[in-house]
């Protein structure tokens, strides 16, 4: 499975991935709305847990690389998600902190709602976040996403939730 975008080529994951992951998902600030950086254990699992996402959904997070140079950036993809006690399918994404404010999490992330609406039955794709996450929510925003939950949550404290429903994204997309 590969998507491709203007700069992008998302791709599954392999465990050859795991030093450049780690990289990302073990440093404080990039993972500064999460309850903790992952250590070597936590990211050998979180691969282990997009293969088998893969291999039982179709889908997962996919391995973010720029087209020019096969850099491997971060992750964005779709997961199911615990959202407010509803298993819900969930737009997610992790961007090195040096590729932070160039738009690739919003080019990835709408790459991944389109592949979502032309893939799936889903009739609505979410994404959630800490409360503090001002840039995940900005993201959500830019890709045609609305508030439409904010609760409380254990890891988070408080989460909110945007989604965007298949008709709106096909009224975005010039679909109807």
């Amino acid at each position: 499975m590969v998507i491709e975008t203007q700069r992008l080529i998302l791709r599954e994951y392999t465990f050859d991935d795991f030093n450049v992951l780690f990289e990302i998902v073990s440093d404080p600030e990039t993972m500064q709305h999460y309850p903790a950086p992952f250590d070597e254990q936590r990211t050998k699992e979180w691969i282990a847990w997009n293969l088998e996402n893969y291999e039982k959904y179709g889908f997962g997070l996919w391995a973010l690389v720029l087209k020019g140079s096969g850099e491997f950036i971060g992750d964005c993809g779709i997961t199911i998600q615990d959202i407010d006690n509803e298993l819900l399918p969930e737009i997610g994404y992790h961007i090195h902190k040096k590729y932070w404010r160039r738009g690739f999490a919003k080019e990835a992330a709408r790459a991944v709602r389109d592949w979502v609406f032309h893939n799936t039955q889903y009739d609505a794709i979410y994404s959630c976040m800490k409360y503090t996450n001002v840039g995940s929510y900005a993201t959500a925003i830019a890709n045609g996403m609305e508030k439409v939950k904010e609760y409380p949550d254990e890891k988070n404290g408080i989460s909110y939730a945007y989604a965007i429903k298949r008709g709106q994204w096909e009224k975005l997309s010039g679909k109807t």
